[in-house]
This record gives C-alpha cells, structure tokens and sequence, in this order.
C-alpha cells in the first residue's frame, strides 16, 4: 500500500518527466485528446487500439514484483521521482519479451527540477532473478531480464541489483523514436567520418522497419576527405540510425552516450516548440508506446511542463571490466561491475547526492557471487574501465576511458 500511495501522489511529477525525455509530449496530447472526445462521447470508453491494449498489459504488469523493501525508507530517494526509458530489440512491433537493449534511469530532483539520466550497459552481468521466486540467483546479462520476464522482471532486475525502488517505465522501439524525432523536425549532431558510415548503413534497415524515408548523408568516399566532425541535421530514420551505432571506438558504451544525446537534442527541440507543433504524435507515437502510466494519471498534468533540465549523464557501471565469464554451463561475454557494491554507492551519489550511501546486504551478496564468478575483486578496481560524466543540458556525452 505505501508504495501506491506513493506513486499515486507523485504521478505529477512522474507523468511531467515522462514528457520532456522521449515520447511524453504524444502522451500528453493524446491525454487531452482524450479527454475532450470523451465529452462528446462516452462510449468512446470502450473502444480498443494498441494504446489502450497497451495501458490494460501495463496495469496488470503493475509494479508487485518491483517493490524493494530494502530501499523504501531511504529518505535521500524520497525526493526523487524516477522511471526507466526502454528501447527493445524487435523489429515486428511488440513490445513484450525482447531484449531491452536499453534501459535509462531517469531521475528528477522534485525540488530543483534537474534531470539525471544513467544507462545500464545492456551486457552489464546481474542477477537477472525470476518472477516465480523472488529469491532466485541466476546470473545473466540484464538486457535478457525484459527478454524472459518482461517489465515486471526487468524492474525486479533493476531494483534488486541497483537498491532502487522503481515502478514506472515507457518501452520504445525504432518507430517510435523515429516519428517522435520527425514530428519533432529532426535534430542537429556533429558526427565523425566514422560515424557518418555507419549511420549511413544503418539507415537501410531503419528505414525498412519504420517504413519511413531519408536521404543519404553526402559524405566522400574515403576518410582522408575528412577532418574532425561536421554537423548534420538528422531526420527520424536517421535520428534512430545515429542512435543504433556501436561500432566505433567504445562499442556499446559510446551507443548508449549517442543514445542519451539524442534525449538532450529531442528535449531541447520540445522545449522550444511548444504544444501546438506536436499535435501529430497524437496518432504517430502514443500507440507505438507500451508504459505503466495510465491515462489518468496522464489526464492530472499541469500546464508548466518544460521547467526541467538534464543536468548530468552517464553510464553503469561506471568502473567495470570486459571478459567471457561461466556461469552453470553458459559463458557471457560480458560487462563486469568492479565491483556492484561500489558501484552502487556512486550511483546513488550521481542521481540522489548521497556520499555515504551504504548498499543493502542483497546488493553487497550479489556482488560477493559477482567477484567469485569473475575474479574481479576490490584489488580489480584500479584496472577497471572508468567513465567520466559530464554536467549541463546540450553538451556532448559522457565518455568511456
């Protein structure tokens, strides 16, 4: 009960969030759309579409097995209201049992209004658990906890390995980000050679996908006809494309940086619109969403929506290392937390400005199994893959060094 009243009174500021980080401006008019066709017409109450499909799955999804009991009082977290951004791996448009190739914790500081947002690296190692048994102990790569579990497992996922307490998540594929970004007029990016090849490439089965166009970037045919970076304006399908790149220095971790980007460019373009420009993703975004909001909490948005501002970005876990690891009779080539327990009290130090953070005895067990299925202990932490961040709203992304 305490932690739906919690949800209940704080779903202002959740659903005001939800607007300026990737697909809440359709939510919002869809909402108000919403509301005034139901004054013309109740029965419109019972008609179905993938939107409503979506809201009905998203409530019986609810948040039971989200629920953290280790972290529910921790008073730095009550002032914080957060919610996790999921991308999918699907090409057909189901937004269920996929990998959730990524997963952003948004967190919004209730008194200042600034934004923090961290992406957990799809290949990060974790207990990805089970819904049957809220104590089971299976080790696996987190993006495959959405794939087996859906929502509810994912959340489970997050909440158990991290010490966070989340309920509510908005899950996206390429179309759409796509038509958001579109609606939206696109977006301006500077992009290396590199870059612009394979944004190029990714571009053809982006476009298949969404079924949306795009030009090619005109760029030479060899790199020596190149120096530094140049700008583009980027439409959907290449918004997506720029978004998909991982093949470049910094693999999947330079990905996600690209990926948190393209949130600061959409919002900085929201920001400046205004309501009456994006009225079209009334019909383009809202039914291509899967979220744990309803429309009425939706239908309790204020007006001033656009107060907030992404204050800082970046990666979990921030010190990890690469290598195959065994667990049972399965080896992961994956991303290892040097260790979990450190890494989640710099996580709570990023989003909540809590230094003295000191994990839960689950987290600290986890990261325990952790070093003895990897061998990467506290004496691993020197050698470990760090990520620097990087503060203010626009800027380029965080990187990996």
């Amino acid at each position: 009960m305490k932690g739906k009243k919690k949800k209940h009174s704080m779903a202002l500021f959740m659903a005001e969030l939800l607007i300026i980080v990737v697909v809440g401006l359709g939510i919002f008019i869809y909402a108000k759309v919403n509301e005034n066709l139901r004054a013309r017409n109740s029965a419109s109450e019972n008609q179905t579409s993938t939107a409503a499909a979506n809201e009905a799955d998203a409530n019986a999804n609810g948040d039971a097995a989200a629920e953290n009991s280790g972290v529910d009082d921790d008073s730095k977290m009550t002032g914080y209201t957060n919610l996790v951004l999921v991308g999918i791996d699907t090409r057909e448009g189901n937004l269920h049992y996929a990998n959730s190739d990524t997963m952003i914790i948004c967190s919004i500081n209730n008194d200042t209004k600034q934004v923090r947002l961290v992406s957990l690296y799809r290949d990060t190692l974790l207990n990805i658990g089970s819904l049957d048994d809220e104590n089971a102990v299976n080790f696996n790569k987190c993006n495959a906890a959405y794939a087996v579990g859906s929502a509810k497992q994912m959340l489970q996922m997050m909440n158990k390995n991290l010490d966070m307490n989340l309920h509510d998540y908005v899950v996206v594929d390429f179309s759409a980000v796509a038509k958001l970004a579109e609606d939206l007029g696109g977006i301006d990016v500077d992009l290396t050679y590199e870059e612009a090849v394979h944004l190029n490439d990714y571009c053809v089965e982006t476009a298949q996908v969404t079924g949306d166009t795009y030009t090619p970037l005109d760029i030479p045919d060899e790199a020596n006809q190149w120096t530094g970076t140049k700008t583009f304006h980027l439409n959907g399908v290449q918004t997506v494309a720029y978004a998909r790149i991982r093949y470049t220095a910094g693999n999947d971790f330079k990905r996600t940086q690209r990926q948190r980007l393209v949130i600061e460019k959409l919002v900085e373009k929201a920001k400046s619109a205004g309501f009456s420009s994006v009225s079209s993703i009334i019909a383009d975004v809202f039914p291509l969403c899967y979220t744990s909001y309803s429309s009425s909490d939706i239908l309790k948005l204020a007006t001033q929506v656009f107060d907030y501002n992404i204050d800082k970005t970046s990666g979990f876990p921030f010190e990890h290392l690469e290598n195959d690891v065994t667990v049972g009779d399965n080896t992961y080539d994956c991303v290892v937390p040097v260790t979990l327990e450190q890494n989640v009290k710099e996580l709570h130090a990023f989003l909540f400005d809590d230094e003295n953070y000191e994990p839960t005895e689950t987290v600290k067990e986890y990261s325990q199994n952790l070093i003895d299925l990897s061998g990467y202990g506290e004496d691993s932490i020197e050698t470990a893959t760090k990520n620097s961040v990087i503060s203010g709203s626009g800027g380029e992304a965080d990187s990996v060094k």
